[in-house]
């Protein structure tokens, strides 16, 4: 989405906004499994039984061998805290420094750089068949499962059959369940070892059962892939994944930018790729850009707004984000594997001052430019790409009245106030131009009327 200099700053426009785009919601605490009566314990087993019996005859259908079935699906129940999570939706959210913080402490820094020692000889054989840095490699390890210290304690069967009866996504969560049947049918794992998180993502680097069939490798070559206990499969499986992405050895995921003065802030979009040559024309300035890049594209990446650091993001950039479709995950991981390299440090200042917008903030912001006509979908408090485009284009409308009004933080009574002050300057707009259409019939020149 674009963001104006202070000068030019509409009511919507704010930082805020901008970092609730990329803020990452808070972890969700663990709790017991809330308590149920009978009646409704019997009715849900009956429920869930039923569509038990129903997905067993699908997964025969779809080639799964009986005693596995037996193995993985005998007294099967729901998981309550499955639902739990796959429902829940944070209230508040962390701002894109505190996340960075988090994932970049000192402490998972240190333990990485031991991992880059202790794995060396494994990371260079990795590297070389497929063509990812090293330390991109341990930045998704540490991230994903703290080195493989906590990939996740449920079972991955019962967690993928609860989402799959009752989840928000059925169908997705019955894809998945079908496939961890398939890679219990190959062996290379027991149901009872199958553990990942409550979404079902598995092993060292958090595969879901789909991407395990397909990027899954058997690296240390003793016939199974195993990304739980296997390092050498879990890493050289994330490295196939990143290869099959378009990921580019030696070549940067982005770097730290200046933008000039009076930027034109709508060329801050994802989708608005341009060659580093051409970002430099518009006065972007790229610190010792290396010549061989400069016809490749970039998107221009603003994780806190127009008020923080500014990045150019390259092919690299994509390529995580196909992991983890998380500008602020692909931040992290980019500025982990710089880190590790000795660089990754950045130069301007967050806007320490700003907070993310809460989910009610977010869910109120939706209905008011909904009423305002603006086509959003059902307001859930999560900025998509049709968000965004409404609050572009509500910006864009409000900069083009005149309107000019430094408001930091988008809440409800911001935007009426925005929505009064536009609609009386459109008022007053089409009374002049009535006057001035009067003018021109009574055969004056109208010249003295400024529309």
């Amino acid at each position: 989405m674009p963001f104006f200099p202070a000068a030019l700053r509409p009511p919507l426009l704010i930082a805020s906004v901008a970092l609730l785009l990329f803020a990452v919601s808070l972890p969700l605490s663990s709790s017991a499994e809330p308590r149920r009566s009978l009646a409704e314990m019997r009715e849900e087993h009956i429920s869930f039984a039923a569509w038990l019996a129903e997905f067993r005859r699908e997964a025969l259908h779809a080639g799964i061998a009986p005693d596995i079935l037996d193995a993985a699906l005998r007294g099967l129940r729901p998981d309550a805290e499955v639902i739990k999570a796959d429902r829940s939706q944070p209230e508040f959210t962390r701002p894109i420094w505190e996340y960075l913080d988090g994932a970049l402490s000192l402490r998972r820094m240190a333990r990485a750089e031991q991992l880059l020692e202790e794995h060396a000889a494994l990371l260079h054989r990795i590297e070389q068949h497929y063509g990812v840095d090293r330390q991109t490699l341990v930045a998704i390890w540490g991230l994903e499962s703290n080195f493989g210290q906590t990939q996740g304690s449920k079972s991955v069967i019962r967690s993928l059959a609860t989402l799959a009866h009752e989840g928000r996504r059925p169908e997705f969560a019955h894809q998945q369940l079908i496939a961890a049947l398939q890679i219990l049918q190959q062996g290379d794992i027991t149901p009872r070892r199958m553990r990942g998180s409550w979404a079902g993502a598995m092993g060292q680097t958090q595969f879901i059962p789909t991407t395990y069939q397909r990027y899954a490798v058997d690296f240390d070559g003793d016939g199974r892939r195993d990304i739980w206990n296997s390092t050498a499969d879990a890493l050289a499986s994330t490295a196939h994944y990143l290869q099959r992405s378009g990921w580019r050895l030696g070549q940067p995921w982005g770097f730290e930018v200046g933008l000039p003065a009076n930027f034109d802030y709508s060329h801050a979009d994802p989708q608005a790729r341009k060659t580093l040559q051409e970002w430099q024309q518009l006065g972007v300035s790229i610190p010792d850009l290396p010549p061989q890049y400069g016809d490749q594209e970039a998107s221009l990446l603003l994780p806190a707004g127009h008020l923080g650091p500014a990045f150019l993001t390259l092919t690299n950039f994509r390529a995580i984000l196909k992991y983890n479709n998380s500008s602020a995950y692909g931040m992290a991981i980019g500025l982990f594997g710089d880190r590790l390299s000795g660089n990754g440090e950045i130069s301007a200042r967050w806007p320490y001052h700003e907070r993310p917008l809460s989910r009610a903030e977010r869910i109120e912001l939706q209905e008011r430019l909904t009423r305002l006509g603006y086509t959003l979908g059902e307001p859930d408090g999560i900025i998509g790409a049709n968000s965004r485009q409404a609050i572009r284009a509500f910006q864009k409308l409000l900069n083009n009245a005149g309107m000019i009004a430094p408001v930091r933080r988008t809440r409800g009574d911001d935007i009426d106030a925005a929505c009064g002050q536009l609609k009386g300057q459109v008022a007053d707009r089409t009374r002049r131009q009535a006057e001035f259409r009067r003018s021109l019939d009574a055969g004056g020149e109208g010249g003295h009327v400024h529309c």
